[in-house]
């Protein structure tokens, strides 16, 4: 396992080469944890080392390009959309937001609600974001803080 996430931070820091808008870097960060995430939690064996790295240098590609894209307000109309999202609706149940300034809107839906180590409420969730009429999807799973809001993990 160690292994595996060295080669993800490397790749991660090599996808971050050249980020110089701090959207970029955003998205890049986590796209690629995403991307991490998905491509270890789908394989098993030899492959899952491959499949994470290439899941977290393509996430963190896709992230970038997304990043490069969404400015403060539509950054705020998906926290809040997660947020409320995480909070209150359904396994399955899709959160939506959309910015009417730059036209661009997303997802937030919640796939699987478990509890941390800690016993902290926690939901893993799937979030699509369509930026000039291109829809990329992103996997991750948030814990609940103690003050209420959710803290993305990966």
């Amino acid at each position: 396992m160690g292994t595996i996430k060295a080669a993800a931070v490397v790749l991660l820091a090599v996808t971050l080469v050249g980020c110089k808008n701090p959207k970029e870097t955003i998205g890049s960060i986590v796209g690629a944890t995403a991307g991490g995430w998905a491509g270890s939690t789908t394989t098993t064996g030899k492959g899952r080392t491959a499949a994470t790295v290439a899941g977290a240098v393509i996430g963190g590609l896709i992230g970038r390009e997304v990043g490069r894209s969404l400015d403060r307000a539509d950054r705020l109309h998906a926290e809040r959309a997660a947020q409320r999202a995480l909070e209150a609706n359904r396994t399955g149940e899709a959160g939506e937001w959309s910015n009417p300034d730059s036209g661009n809107a997303g997802t937030v839906t919640p796939t699987r609600t478990y509890a941390s180590s800690d016993g902290a409420p926690c939901r893993e969730y799937q979030q699509t974001i369509t930026v000039g009429g291109r829809t990329v999807q992103g996997y991750g799973a948030a814990c609940r803080e103690a003050d209420g809001s959710w803290r993305i993990v990966n």
